[in-house]
């Protein structure tokens, strides 16, 4: 899919392309290429002068190689972005092609982002850029509010979490887990420790990438206080998951602890028992070694003293242990 996306008194305005001629009436600041096709990427080549690479989006690259600047001017920025999906969290790799110094191209001003699925943070920046005159005025600040936007997704997605870790700690704190509540919930804090990481993980990516971009001194100086900003929410985003890692491994604690507790009393459950069941094994034992033949032979009444003896002997260890509270 390829979408073009140009200013409009103030607003930004996406238009979807079907053809090579459409773009000719179109002076764009941002080229998406959403899953672009072979057609597509041919079009770009033919049309502004731009060669996608292969591995634009390859996943396996040197975490060196993700930012640099080309001699013609081209600055290549390969980031990831977050996709807080319920059942499928997952980051997605961008690959953003700017060119602001190569007049000789057509494609001077403009970014081209080429990824393989939408991504929340793209869509987001389209709704503000619609409903907000000004807030973009060249590929540059295109640029630089997506990262921004990135960081804002990555904070809801944090405030999501915190939502998450308050419903199963007050399972976890009302006491009286079960392992069918404990399995529950040590799965919702898997799933949200994942998360967790992987929010972790796309704000370090959105940092080198923001750090890039003021490094090659591209931005103006109102771009770059913006660009700064971005830092600092960067920074603050960092403490809330260290936090949170925190807060996960507590929980994580308190329902080990929990299902500990329940193997306890199983285990205890038996102690008990086996030591009931000492005394009238012994008397058994003792009740059937001292006759040279039947029992019932010698002592009609054997059987029904032992056996008397046996639950009183059962009986006895049971009342100590209710009264030392053992048993509860």
């Amino acid at each position: 899919m390829l979408n073009i996306f140009t200013l409009a008194n103030g607003r930004l305005v996406q238009e979807e392309i079907e053809a090579l001629e459409e773009l000719s009436q179109f002076q764009p600041i941002w080229v998406d290429l959403e899953s672009p096709t072979l057609e597509e990427k041919r079009w770009i080549k033919q049309y502004y002068g731009l060669s996608i690479p292969e591995d634009a989006m390859d996943e396996d690259i040197e975490e060196s190689a993700r930012f640099y600047e080309e001699d013609n001017g081209e600055l290549h920025v390969r980031s990831d972005f977050l996709i807080d999906d319920a059942e499928n969290p997952r980051s997605v790799r961008v690959a953003f092609i700017l060119n602001q110094h190569n007049t000789e191209l057509r494609s001077r001003g403009v970014l081209f982002s080429i990824h393989d699925e939408d991504v929340p943070v793209f869509r987001l920046l389209r709704m503000r850029a619609r409903r907000a005159p000004g807030l973009i005025e060249d590929a540059k600040e295109v640029l630089l509010k997506l990262f921004d936007a990135d960081a804002e997704y990555s904070a809801d997605s944090l405030e999501n979490i915190y939502d998450e870790l308050e419903v199963a700690g007050k399972k976890v704190l009302e006491g009286n887990v079960s392992d069918e509540l404990a399995g529950e919930v040590l799965a919702a804090i898997a799933r949200q420790e994942d998360l967790n990481g992987r929010i972790r993980r796309n704000v370090m990516d959105t940092r080198r990438a923001v750090s890039f971009m003021m490094r090659s001194r591209m931005l103006n100086a109102e771009q770059f206080e913006e660009a700064r900003q971005i830092l600092r929410d960067i920074e603050s985003l960092d403490n809330h998951t260290a936090f949170l890692f925190d807060k996960i491994n507590f929980l994580m604690d308190a329902t080990v602890g929990f299902i500990n507790i329940n193997q306890n009393k199983t285990i205890k459950i038996f102690s008990v028992a086996s030591v009931a069941l000492l005394p009238p094994t012994l008397i058994a034992s003792v009740y059937g070694m001292n006759f040279r033949l039947i029992p019932e032979l010698d002592w009609s009444y054997g059987y029904a003293y032992a056996i008397a003896l046996m639950v009183a002997s059962a009986l006895v260890p049971m009342w100590y242990f209710r009264r030392r509270g053992w048993l509860k």
